[in-house]
């Protein structure tokens, strides 16, 4: 089953990218969609859209049907979440190990379920979310400061936040590095951010091929772990620890076939969703990306 999708809409606009991670232009088509069509970098791997629809018409799938999905399946994506944090060791953080408190920013923070419970445990919480509806809800309902349009446009202070999490979001970007070199430059020196995103390296990934529930037309790039890694640490993270899991999805086989599959791809690291924790190192600058005061809003 393929993950929720918004539906093609007549007149959207695309254009031809260069790859992310290494700047090449030379790749190789390997699924073809409907409306979309991944390729695969010829240097580095990578397997991204191209051509890419423009953030003009990105942002209109992310409305009420996003809003009624992220609603529905909430308590389930925050204990997926729960369990991500828990395994990559978040529990053994706490907000006094960090200046100002702790500060937590969650970008992709749907309806703002985590973001409730990271307050109650102590954090001082933030949101950022895209889709109106989903934010809007997170505000009214649970008091929550969410700013409802992207990362780059909130314009936070640098060396603002502790932590940054953000979960299935990094393959909805039009710009994969351009999202982390914010992300770093909002870090405190020694903060974290956590990405979570679909492993295209894995086990699911090669055994269903372009049915692949995540090879969908809102997922712009499909990272492996090299590849995720590599921009990590171009950016100027140092990755800390990263896990995987999810061997078989529900009702493709089987419980008594997906148990023990699920146990060993999170053993072995051939998981279909992967969780990075990764560093801003601690002796790094004010600025030291290059950005000394917050980025253009991109158009």
């Amino acid at each position: 089953m393929k993950t929720f999708y918004s539906e093609y809409r007549e007149g959207s606009s695309y254009k031809k990218v260069a790859c992310n991670v290494c700047g090449a232009d030379s790749c190789k088509c390997i699924m073809r969609g409907d409306h979309h069509v991944f390729v695969r970098c010829n240097h580095c791997r990578l397997v991204f859209q191209n051509p890419q629809p423009l953030m003009c018409d990105l942002k209109n799938r992310y409305t009420y049907d996003y809003f009624e999905y992220e609603i529905s399946n909430e308590k389930n994506f925050f204990g997926l979440m729960k369990l991500g944090l828990k395994d990559i060791g978040f529990d053994d953080i706490r907000p006094t190990d960090f200046s100002g408190g702790g500060r937590f920013l969650d970008i992709g923070c749907a309806t703002g379920m985590l973001l409730d419970y990271m307050r109650a445990k102590g954090w001082n919480v933030s949101g950022v979310d895209i889709c109106r509806e989903s934010a809007e809800y997170g505000i009214a309902k649970r008091g929550l400061d969410i700013y409802i349009g992207s990362l780059h446009e909130a314009r936070f202070d640098d060396s603002f936040f502790s932590i940054v999490h953000f979960s299935h979001l990094i393959e909805h970007v039009t710009d994969p590095r351009g999202l982390l070199e914010e992300v770093y430059r909002i870090l405190e020196p020694g903060g974290y951010a956590i990405v979570t995103t679909p492993n295209i390296g894995g086990f699911q990934a090669r055994l269903f091929g372009k049915e692949w529930r995540s090879a969908i037309p809102d997922h712009l790039y499909l990272f492996t772990k090299p590849t995720l890694s590599r921009l990590c640490g171009e950016v100027g993270f140092t990755v800390v620890r990263h896990i995987t899991w999810g061997g078989l999805a529900v009702g493709t086989v089987p419980l008594w076939i997906k148990k023990p599959v699920d146990t060993l791809a999170k053993k072995f690291g051939f998981g279909d969703v992967m969780l990075f924790l990764v560093k801003k190192p601690a002796a790094a600058l004010h600025g030291d990306t290059g950005r000394l005061s917050p980025p253009p809003v991109p158009e």
